[in-house]
């Protein structure tokens, strides 16, 4: 029974020996299969990091209708604009033109005049060609291999539509900013003439004032996104809007550049002025902006200075006497520095026109170089004045309007004095003359220099210009680098309070004469409205001259199982009005409808 028991206890200790060495190479083999499912799942499942061949930021650009890629110019002149200025840091990065259609958009259609359309199938190629934009749009920016890289977008006409359009699509913190230029489907709300609707109707009236000029021509509820667009009447594209043209995400990161009278994006018709992005040098204007965007964006020191044309202008009267030396040290400081940026100075000095004294022209931007600044700041002396304010707002007009200044570059009157102004002036010269003047011309920038009592009244001047005011002598350093190294854009848009009638389009009735054939009825007000362009779904197809102010237009060739858009845009000798719309739903639902374009509030979407 020992034995057996003897038996039974070893036989108990191998079984938990061999049980525990199980477990041991139970635990080997669980280590060792764990660690292999875990790399595995690493090599099959982990987040994608940052490949070695990553750029930090991919610049892609979306070319215009009939843009051939690699090649066209405005990819070219987008890139070169960029690229020039990225060189001068460590970043790495790469260019995209957009691999996408951009199909012609029928430029000639501008020149018939038919009273009847047909074969409107070809219209959705356009269409087509903008969605595969948007889409190859989104796969590049949802690159899961680069995650870490950002994006700066462009993209022009055709392919500006497409950025703003594929906006929606993409997550806006893969973008550092979007810019577009002429775009057909741009938004400004602030360009919208009112008139007499009620304060609180459903429309965006809750933005605007009512009256027959739009804000925008008073330089007022500017959208955040209108970078340069001089015409102050530019209201929605000729192809209809994005509305809102910035979804909220992208607060900040979009900006629109439409050329003077674009006809796709103002409320003029220019076609030359479509095609002239290049010439005007707004991809250069652009670039400055996008530039400092990428320098935030990865924390690096913007050295790269735009054109700049800067007017020093100086308080000669007797009062300045104690500080005249030490403004004129600041002031060749400031031109030394200017001119070494490539930027253009000229000199000045004023008193009070009742000393009498007019403003005096010591050089301009064509003869002023370093040695005759210097010369010509120790010719100026100091006599006069003692009946302080000074004349200095009909000296700051006069200055701005005897020099030529430079289209694109970054303007600025520097002003040193130690005495208020006289507003009125004595010749008769407002504050809001001056102010008018600055905006027109870019604007020019008012930086006063100026001791600490006077320094107050000079606020509402250089807040009004955009500019600053310096009371201290230990900031004047400061104020300089910081007029040297800045950049400007061009004005968001030209002023005009002369109020303009624009060409209006009634919609009076629509007919079915086939399945996929409508006749669409509609008048004018004749003596605005000369053409009316006729558009299906953002294809131009043509126009139509309206008889007696009334006109009729025929579309075959309808795919009746989608919904299809009919814009109506009529044109008057000078500018073009809001397109009326008329939608047409699929045939299954048997329902169309006739709508104006409903005017929804700025930057939401909402009715």
């Amino acid at each position: 029974m020992m034995a057996e028991n003897l038996k039974g206890e070893k036989m108990q200790r191998f079984i938990s020996a061999e049980m525990k060495d199980g477990r041991r190479w139970m635990s080997k083999i669980s280590f060792f299969a764990i660690v292999f499912l875990a790399v595995l799942g690493a090599l099959l499942w982990q987040k994608p990091t940052q490949a070695a061949d990553c750029p930090d930021v991919r610049v892609v650009f979306a070319r215009g209708s009939g843009g051939e890629r690699w090649v066209d110019k405005n990819y070219l002149a987008f890139k070169d604009s960029i690229e020039s200025k990225l060189k001068t840091t460590d970043i790495d990065y790469e260019f995209v033109d957009l691999d996408y259609p951009a199909v012609g958009i029928g430029m000639d259609a501008f020149s018939l005049t038919v009273g009847a359309f047909f074969g409107a199938g070809d219209t959705y190629e356009f269409g087509r060609s903008v969605d595969a934009g948007v889409q190859e749009l989104a796969n590049l920016t949802s690159d899961r291999i680069c995650q870490n890289t950002k994006y700066i977008l462009g993209g022009y006409s055709q392919g500006a539509m497409t950025v703003s359009k594929a906006l929606r699509d993409i997550a806006a913190e893969r973008i550092i900013y979007a810019a577009t230029f002429g775009d057909p489907k741009i938004y400004l709300p602030e360009g919208k003439s009112w008139g007499a609707i009620p304060f609180g109707s459903n429309s965006e009236k809750n933005f605007m004032q009512t009256g027959t000029i739009p804000a925008a021509c008073r330089n007022e509820n500017l959208s955040e996104y209108r970078m340069y667009v001089p015409d102050c009447y530019a209201y929605e594209g000729l192809l209809g809007s994005y509305r809102p043209y910035q979804p909220l995400s992208y607060a900040g990161k979009v900006g629109t550049w439409c050329n003077k009278g674009d006809i796709f994006c103002s409320s003029r018709f220019s076609t030359s002025d479509h095609t002239a992005y290049v010439s005007e040098g707004l991809y250069e204007d652009a670039s400055r902006v996008i530039f400092d965007k990428i320098c935030k964006a990865f924390g690096v020191k913007n050295t790269v200075s735009s054109p700049h044309d800067t007017a020093i202008l100086i308080d000669s009267s007797g009062s300045m006497s104690g500080m005249i030396e030490q403004y004129k040290a600041e002031a060749l400081r400031l031109a030394k520095k200017t001119l070494e940026a490539g930027g253009r100075v000229a000199l000045f000095d004023y008193r009070d026109l009742d000393d009498p004294y007019e403003p005096v022209m010591h050089c301009d931007f064509n003869s002023c170089d370093l040695a005759i600044i210097r010369e010509r700041l120790n010719m100026i002396h100091t006599e006069g004045g003692g009946d302080a304010p000074e004349s200095l707002l009909s000296a700051s007009f006069h200055v701005m309007k005897s020099l030529k200044w430079k289209q694109g570059s970054t303007k600025s009157l520097v002003v040193l004095t130690d005495a208020d102004f006289l507003s009125p002036d004595r010749d008769g010269m407002t504050f809001d003359e001056v102010v008018s003047l600055s905006k027109k011309i870019d604007p020019v920038n008012f930086y006063i220099i100026t001791n600490s009592e006077s320094a107050k009244n000079y606020t509402a001047l250089a807040t009004a210009t955009d500019g600053k005011v310096v009371s201290n002598f230990d900031e004047l350093e400061l104020l300089t680098d910081y007029i040297v190294e800045r950049y400007d854009s061009l004005p968001k848009v030209e002023e005009n309070t002369n109020p303009i009638e624009l060409p209006e389009l009634r919609l009076t009735g629509t007919q079915y004469l086939s399945e996929d054939t409508l006749r669409i009825t509609f008048e004018v007000n004749m003596a605005n409205t000369k053409d009316v362009l006729v558009i299906l779904n953002d294809y131009l197809l043509g126009k139509t001259t309206p008889i007696n102010g009334n006109g009729e237009i025929t579309i075959g060739g309808l795919d009746r199982s989608i919904t299809n858009v009919v814009a109506l845009v009529p044109f008057g000798e000078e500018m073009r009005g809001v397109a009326a719309t008329v939608k047409i739903e699929p045939l299954e639902s048997q329902t169309e409808s006739i709508t104006k374009n409903v005017p929804k509030a700025p930057n939401t979407g909402k009715n």
